[in-house]
């Protein structure tokens, strides 16, 4: 229990830190405290407390409040992200080198995802395959007899999960990804403070770059909480769905809902771990053919937009700098929920 947890790490963090062991015992004992239902796994079966909440909730409660979290995210990102466009994209170099990232980096993604589609396709049918022949509710579900119905859907539901997951994942890699393209033109127009960009009347210097720039990264942190609360609120609730198991042991159908969205977190994980090092291992060698070809054999200076190896490792930096990462938040956050 927490407070077993509590003098092991007093006994392990102790001789390491300038925290006293009786401070840090009163610490993690007001912690445990604050919760009484937390110090003991059968809280709620003790003293009629089953009917009482946080023990009686619903599965639709459970399930909407993040649900209607998640689209809130996606509300606000949308508004940063008109926010965002509102603002002028400077002069024709600088929209000319900005629509060459952009649309490098959508080409980028799109062919990725077109391959990644098959190797989503096929863990999807494996789940499906492996959970249908031998499904989990039985193994979770200890003196209840269970309907063979109930067992043939187990396949199905981690072959949705996963499914929903994988999109999620790489539908936050691609929102990123475009918001971060959009911004950085006019993250740099607005902090051009020679005029040369165009719209001398708007305002410029490095408070009117930060704000754009801070809301484009905004728009990413939004849009990757909003979906995992989307995904998960929504695929909980569904979960739930079609099983009876409460009345004979509680808080079993909550137990094979987070079975089942084991899978979501696996599908997120899938398109993270493909976008993260397939973005970076293009933008490295981008990086390095662009150093090599540019300043070793044609003289010509970093980051020059003349060299078309700056242009790609441009791509590279959006695609996995900030798609690839969008995926990994995305699925750091739904594995940790």
């Amino acid at each position: 229990d927490t407070r077993r947890i509590g003098v092991c790490i007093e006994q392990t963090l102790s001789p390491l830190t300038h925290i006293g062991p009786s401070l840090l015992k009163r610490k993690l004992h007001s912690l445990s405290t604050m919760a009484p239902g937390l110090q003991d796994t059968d809280y709620c079966f003790t003293d009629g407390k089953i009917n009482e909440f946080p023990c009686n909730i619903e599965g639709l409660a459970v399930g909407g409040i993040p649900f209607l979290a998640g689209l809130l995210s996606l509300g606000m990102a949308y508004i940063l992200s008109r926010k965002v466009e509102a603002h002028p994209r400077g002069n024709e170099l600088m929209n000319k080198i900005s629509d060459q990232v952009a649309e490098g980096a959508k080409a980028f993604l799109k062919t990725e995802y077109y391959y990644l589609t098959y190797f989503v396709f096929a863990v999807s049918m494996f789940l499906l395959i492996v959970f249908s022949a031998e499904p989990y509710t039985s193994n979770l579900v200890v003196g209840v007899d269970v309907d063979d119905d109930e067992e043939n859907l187990d396949g199905l539901r981690s072959f949705a999960c996963f499914l929903v997951g994988a999109v999620l994942s790489a539908t936050a890699g691609w929102i990123g990804m475009s918001i971060a393209t959009a911004a950085n033109v006019r993250t740099a127009s607005a902090a051009d403070t020679t005029g040369s960009s165009g719209s001398a009347d708007i305002p410029h210097g490095l408070n009117a770059a930060l704000k754009i720039a801070f809301a484009g990264g905004a728009v990413m942190g939004f849009t990757v909480v909003g979906l995992a609360l989307f995904g998960l609120g929504l695929f909980y609730f569904l979960m739930v769905q079609g099983r009876d198991f409460n009345d004979d042991v509680p808080f079993t159908d909550e137990r094979l809902s987070i079975e089942s969205l084991s899978s979501f977190g696996f599908g997120a994980s899938a398109i993270a771990l493909f976008a993260r090092v397939a973005g970076g291992i293009y933008t490295k060698a981008a990086d390095v053919g662009a150093d090599l070809v540019g300043k070793v054999e044609q003289g010509i200076p970093e980051d020059d937009p003349r060299n078309p190896a700056t242009i790609a490792d441009n791509v590279g930096d959006n695609v996995g700098d900030v798609a690839g990462m969008g995926a990994d938040l995305f699925e750091s956050f739904v594995g940790s929920i």
